[in-house]
């Protein structure tokens, strides 16, 4: 990328990108619940929420300081599943230290809502194992937690605590059809699945579906034959999430395959109204560049390391002994930002993975230390 490519995409409007992206968002939210008005209700009033994050994000951003709309807190390393290619599997081991308690999650969750972030997506692992730390995210009105979840821990006493707390939106993982879905995550686990969405549609609560997209499967899951299935399931927001391999390198997208995402995913949108549809990383040459190391986002480990994203394990801060102001603020972040990193050309879905060695030197982390020898596709 040539010096004045990376100048201008300097310039873009980053703060007015992320906060328009949340309100559309709500805006979205609130047209597909019209007929739920419990959730109605909660979108209403969580839109004045936005408004005010926003106002405070501007503040913020007058004094120097950039804070993303959203968060990533993946939550818990541990899983009742082994899917083939996930990257918390990959990643387990590497930070060498205990999961955050639910007390350090809370403490975390109030410094965004006071910072402005208005949404924080809880992964793991399995998060529903952390139960203790979803009950903590359901006491933030303020901030939306959608729950990327593999659905078989949403039991009864979940969807209560779901359906008490509408700030908490399910968001269930399917990899396409019974064989997609079983020949990843194991057998029989496309059923449980679809008992998980049966039973969420019955109790009236919002939930989505989150699909890891690869050259495999590209077709099937942005087909409308698909897509209208997990509609009549209840489905009310679909996230296409691309695949990010080491080893299966042909399953990520080419350059043609994202180019027919990112058209399928504008074909969907227009004709599914009563649907969400989002796809991350989604265009990067819109926003800038690479959302992760703070400009979007960042990602909080289990153990509570402020890393870039999920697909990238490093970092020089630790949310156990330092504020969340000050990890946005993290010399790494800033060396990711001003070096150009997250604005290089590259051909799968993630940026950092593409260029874990530079990474890994900004962060002072010697890159052997990451279990870089898997698939972190999530």
């Amino acid at each position: 990328m040539t010096a004045k490519a990376i100048d201008d995409k300097r310039q873009f409007d980053l703060q007015k990108y992320l906060s328009d992206q949340i309100e559309l968002l709500v805006r979205d939210a609130l047209r597909v619940t019209l007929k739920n008005p419990k959730q109605s209700l909660f979108f209403t009033r969580f839109a004045a929420a936005v408004t005010k994050a926003t106002g405070r994000r501007y503040e913020l951003e007058r004094l120097g300081e950039h804070i993303p709309s959203f968060l990533i807190a993946s939550i818990t390393e541990d899983c009742n599943l082994k899917c083939a290619g996930c990257y918390a599997h990959a990643n387990q081991g590497c930070t060498g230290s205990q999961e955050l308690p639910a007390k350090v999650w809370g403490r975390i969750f109030d410094e965004a809502d006071e910072l402005g972030v208005s949404a924080i997506l809880l992964a793991g692992g399995e998060p529903m194992l952390r139960r203790d730390v979803v009950e903590a995210a359901a006491k933030r009105k303020r901030i939306l937690f959608p729950v990327f979840t593999n659905g078989t821990k949403l039991d009864n006493d979940a969807l209560r605590l779901f359906d008490s707390h509408r700030n908490l939106v399910s968001i269930v993982s399917i990899e396409g059809d019974e064989t997609m879905t079983d020949a990843r995550r194991g057998e029989g686990i496309y059923k449980q699945t679809a008992d998980a969405m049966r039973r969420l549609k019955r109790r009236g609560l919002v939930f989505g579906a989150s699909v890891t997209v690869s050259s495999g499967n590209l077709d099937f899951v942005t087909d409308n034959a698909f897509i209208d299935g997990l509609e009549r399931s209840g489905c009310k927001v679909i996230l296409f999430i691309e695949y990010v391999p080491v080893e299966l390198r042909h399953l990520a997208l080419s350059g043609e395959g994202r180019a027919k995402l990112t058209d399928r995913v504008a074909a969907l949108r227009a004709r599914q109204k009563n649907m969400v549809i989002i796809s991350f990383p989604g265009d990067e040459a819109v926003s800038g560049g690479c959302l992760a190391a703070g400009r979007g986002f960042i990602h909080i480990s289990a153990s509570g390391a402020a890393e870039p994203c999920p697909f990238s394990p490093y970092s020089d801060l630790n949310l156990r002994d330092t504020s969340l102001r000050d990890a946005l603020k993290s010399q790494f972040f800033t060396r990711l930002r001003k070096e150009g990193v997250l604005m290089a050309e590259h051909k799968g879905g993630c940026v950092l993975f593409e260029q874990e060695e530079t990474v890994a030197r900004l962060a002072g982390n010697n890159p052997a230390v990451v279990n870089s020898n898997e698939d972190r596709s999530g």
